[in-house]
């Protein structure tokens, strides 16, 4: 069993980590040539992303000029409403991200509080949201929407890898994948509902973290970043 230590508040709560993951593809407008310049010259003069990395972009820069952005927020706010979560995106933090393909990771040890919402931008370019514990492949394609646990281990990989791979990435193929993401509460009611989570699975007299963690089986674990396979940290 998977367990979320995360902060509520003051204190450290459990929850079981869910491995439900909703996904949809929405009608989102194409960037502007104009935003997609933008784009381009900062992931590659200013973010220098390597292989696997993924780094916040200027989000008020993009909202300037790309008059359309708020159809991308409509989209999302029109899907979210449909699955019972109404008002949740207004009142959640948002982001606009880039990434160069993506290492294995959980989110847990800084977002256990919070699932995480996606709005893929970028036209396809022949990579996968791949879910390494579930074995879920998810084609990134303009408009791909998800939302999942921060806890699950994920990454995004070539279509045709069955793992991560640096050199995947290693040549100057346009592979960058720019998304909107917001910080979904996990207490709330309908996020709680929608993604299935139950809380306080933690025995009260077991050992608990002064801080947040993703545990397995009573011991705290990490990620390989290759394989997205669990193992447990000494």
């Amino acid at each position: 069993m998977l367990t979320s230590y995360f902060w509520s508040g003051d204190a450290i709560r459990s929850r079981r980590v869910s491995d439900v993951v909703l996904t949809a593809t929405v009608e989102v407008p194409a960037p502007s040539a104009r935003v997609l310049a933008d784009w381009e010259r900062e992931t590659s003069t200013q973010l220098v992303l390597e292989p696997g990395d993924v780094e916040t972009m200027p989000l008020a820069r993009t909202r300037a000029r790309w008059p359309d952005f708020l159809r991308c927020v409509q989209a999302m706010t029109a899907w979210t409403s449909a699955l019972g979560l109404p008002d949740v995106l207004a009142s959640s933090d948002i982001a606009l991200m880039a990434c160069r393909g993506a290492r294995y990771h959980h989110d847990g040890g800084q977002y256990g509080s919070a699932a995480f919402c996606n709005l893929f931008l970028s036209e396809d370019k022949g990579l996968d949201l791949h879910f390494a514990s579930t074995g879920l492949r998810i084609p990134l394609t303009r408009g791909t929407a998800v939302i999942f646990d921060t806890c699950q281990p994920h990454g995004v990989i070539r279509r045709d890898s069955t793992g991560f791979n640096a050199d995947d990435f290693a040549s100057n193929h346009d592979d960058i994948q720019i998304f909107l993401t917001w910080e979904l509460p996990i207490e709330d009611v309908g996020v709680t509902r929608a993604l299935k989570v139950d809380f306080d699975v933690s025995p009260s007299t077991s050992q608990q973290p002064d801080d947040e963690q993703v545990w397995m089986n009573g011991a705290p674990v990490a990620v390989y970043p290759e394989s997205g396979r669990w193992y447990r940290l000494d």
